[in-house]
């Protein structure tokens, strides 16, 4: 079973390449923002939950996120991707268990790697397009970027650690990107 990680800073294209990766590979595409979503939208247990939480302005606990992923598990196929999880290396720690436990494990991290300077334009650009409030504005956006590289990027020692961490330039065009990332998990051993 193919598990990946696909990580990096805000702007370096991870949902783009989530889904590309997840046709190529046929995997499950997790984004636990997605995830939270459809938890809520179909009124289950683990959403109402969420939703109560989040009502609140408070972050989701792992415990509920893990237990959300723990029920896309329970249907087999040939693997799945992790896109915006794990996010810290307690959350790393505990997917790894939680994977062990169905027979599996994370199989490698692949780390797009982008210039802030890039970051901050791709998000702006994005900011135009999408509506997102917090892509128009240069100084949330950096913020967000700060945040990443304070609380999020140390999991990249947790992989390295396991030598699953793959570096991938991010920078160039969609279908430049998707041939690197290709070519990385054509090269990994499963």
């Amino acid at each position: 079973m193919l598990n990946l990680v696909l990580f990096g800073p805000p702007g370096a294209g991870k949902g783009t390449q989530a889904i590309f990766l997840a046709e190529t590979f046929n995997l499950v595409h997790l984004s636990t923002g997605d995830l939270l979503r459809q938890e809520i939208a179909d009124k289950t247990e683990l959403g109402l939950m969420a939703q109560e939480i989040m009502s609140k302005g408070e972050l989701v606990p792992d415990s509920i996120v893990i237990s959300m992923i723990e029920v896309k598990l329970k249907n087999p196929n040939n693997g799945f991707i992790f896109d915006g999880f794990p996010r810290t290396t307690p959350q790393a720690q505990a997917l790894d268990s939680l994977l062990e436990k169905h027979g599996t494990k994370v199989s490698v991290m692949l780390c797009l790697e982008v210039a802030k300077e890039e970051l901050i334009s791709r998000l702006l650009n994005r900011g135009l397009s999408s509506g997102r409030s917090d892509d128009t504005d240069p100084a949330t956006i950096e913020n967000r970027i700060n945040v990443y590289n304070e609380k999020t990027a140390p999991i990249i020692s947790f992989y390295e650690s396991q030598g699953k961490y793959i570096s991938i330039h991010g920078v160039g065009t969609i279908e430049d990107i998707a041939v690197s990332l290709k070519r990385a998990i054509e090269n990994i051993p499963i």
